[in-house]
C-alpha cells in the first residue's frame, strides 16, 4: 500500500487491518461537532467506553474486556493506544460515510496536527458527488484534494470519477499518512496519491477537479486544521487563488468554506466576487447552513460576527 515518508509501514498495514476487521463486525459512526461531542460524553454513565464503538466513535476510555482480543492486538501493533494503569484510550477515531471508514484523530483535537473529520467532511463529499452527477458527459482524468484531512473527500472523488487520478495534498504529514490508509481500506489506494504540499505549489500541471475543504475558522492557537486565517476566510481564498490558475478548460472547483456574517454581509462572498471578477471562470455560491458552530460567537474572535454561515462555491472554466 501506499506510504507516507516518516511513517512506518508496519503501523500503517495493521491499522488497515484494523479497518478490515471493523468493516467485518459492521462498525458505523457519524462524527459530530466538538460541542456536541463534548455534550454526549458529559452525559452520566458516559464517562467510559462500554461498546467498541464508544472507544472508536466518541474517543472514551476504557478497562479490561471491553473490546476483543483481536482489535485490541490490532490498536497495539497500529501503535495508537495510550495505557494509564488499567485503562486505555485509542489514539484514533473512525467514522463513516458513504459505506467507507475513515481514520482520523482523536477526541479532543487539540494538537497542531490533529487530522479532523466531521459534519463539514460530509457536507463537502456531498457537494461533491452533486457536482459530479451534473457534470454528466464531463470526464474528470487528474483531479485534486487541497488540504486533504482524512482523505474522505478524495476517496469520494476517486468512488465517482472512477477514471480519474486523484491527488491528496497537505501539509500535515499525519494527514497524508491517514488518507493513505484511508485510501486503501476504499479500495482505491493506487488511484489516490497523497502530496505534502502548500497548497498547490508542490504538484504540477492543470486539472479537471479541484476540490477543498480547507480550514475557515478564526483559531487564536493558529492549528493547522482549523486556522483559516486572520478572517476565517484566507485560506479558502488562497485555494480559489491557486485554483484560478490551475483549472484545464472546462475543469471546475467545488470549494466548501464558511465564514463569520457580519450585519448582513457576507465577506467571503464579496471577495471571492473581487477576484473571479473578469475571469474565464462561469460561478456560483451557496450558503448550506446559516448558522453553524455558534459556540464560537462567545469568542472575542468572533465579536464582530451576527452568525457563522458555511456556503459551497462552483467555479467552471469555459
Amino acid at each position: 500500500m501506499t506510504t507516507v515518508a516518516g511513517a512506518p509501514a508496519y503501523a500503517d498495514a495493521a491499522l488497515r487491518r484494523l479497518g478490515d476487521a471493523l468493516k467485518d463486525t459492521g462498525y458505523r459512526f457519524t462524527a459530530v461537532t466538538p460541542a456536541t461531542h463534548e455534550r454526549v460524553n458529559h452525559r452520566p454513565g458516559n464517562a467510559r467506553a462500554r461498546s467498541l464503538r464508544d472507544v472508536l466513535g466518541w474517543g472514551r476510555p476504557f478497562g479490561p474486556g471491553v473490546l476483543p482480543d483481536g482489535i485490541m492486538a490490532l490498536l497495539n501493533e497500529a501503535g495508537v493506544l495510550h495505557r494509564d494503569g488499567d485503562t486505555w484510550r485509542s489514539l484514533v477515531r473512525c467514522s463513516t460515510y458513504g459505506g467507507e471508514l475513515f481514520f482520523h484523530s482523536a477526541f479532543p483535537t487539540t494538537a497542531p496536527d490533529a487530522v479532523f473529520f466531521g459534519p463539514d467532511t460530509y457536507r463537502t463529499c456531498d457537494a461533491v458527488v452533486a457536482h459530479l452527477r451534473t457534470r454528466r458527459g464531463a470526464r474528470v482524468r487528474r483531479a485534486v484534494d487541497v488540504g486533504c484531512g482524512s482523505g474522505a473527500v478524495s476517496v469520494t472523488v476517486a468512488r465517482h470519477a472512477p477514471a480519474a487520478e486523484v491527488i491528496a495534498v497537505d501539509v500535515n504529514p499525519a494527514a497524508l499518512r491517514l488518507t493513505a490508509v484511508n485510501a486503501g481500506l476504499a479500495g482505491c489506494g493506487e488511484r489516490v496519491r497523497p502530496v505534502r504540499s502548500d497548497l498547490l505549489t508542490g504538484v504540477d500541471g492543470s486539472f479537471d477537479l479541484i476540490v477543498s475543504n480547507p480550514p475557515f475558522m478564526i483559531d487564536p492557537d493558529r492549528r493547522a486544521y482549523r486556522d483559516g486565517g486572520e478572517h476565517g476566510h484566507d485560506l479558502p481564498l488562497a485555494v480559489l487563488d491557486a485554483a484560478v490558475h490551475r483549472l484545464a478548460p472546462g475543469g471546475s472547483l467545488v470549494l466548501f468554506s464558511g465564514t463569520g456574517i457580519v450585519d448582513g454581509h457576507d465577506p467571503l462572498l464579496a471577495a471571492a466576487a473581487d477576484r473571479l471578477a473578469g475571469t474565464d471562470l462561469d460561478w456560483t455560491y451557496r450558503e448550506v447552513d446559516p448558522d453553524v458552530y455558534s459556540e464560537n460567537l462567545d469568542d472575542a474572535s468572533y465579536a464582530h460576527a451576527e452568525r457563522i454561515a458555511v456556503a459551497v462555491l462552483i467555479a467552471i472554466r469555459r
